[in-house]
């Protein structure tokens, strides 16, 4: 399994309540139609933790998203495809800003 992760940060005209309504409402249900995606994950932030003895970084994000793929040859194969783009091109209308990473996790617990 292969999975990215972006860190998302909704546009400078939209509220936070409006880019989660679009992001769970229109967004979410084109992810169903994209060809060899396993798992879509939206991770909807509710707070912030801080650690009295490590500074935090000064991200500023919205939201989460995680894709999961079968590897990276899947991956790749999903991002030619129009459902993809579709996905894509959805999010450029509600997301400001994106940090994307491919992940390959490792299980430490579970």
């Amino acid at each position: 399994m292969i999975k990215t992760i972006g860190l998302l940060t909704r546009k400078d005209d939209w509220t936070h309540e409006q880019f989660m309504k679009h992001w769970v409402e229109v967004h979410a249900p084109l992810a169903h139609a994209v060809p060899g995606l396993r798992r879509y994950v939206q991770n909807h932030i509710k707070g912030e933790r801080t650690r009295a003895d490590i500074p935090a970084t000064e991200v500023a994000i919205d939201g989460i998203a995680e894709l999961w793929f079968d590897d990276q040859a899947a991956l790749e194969a999903a991002a030619q495809t129009p459902e993809m783009k579709a996905l894509h091109a959805d999010g450029a209308k509600f997301i400001g800003r994106i940090r994307s990473y491919v992940i390959d996790e490792k299980t430490v617990i579970g």
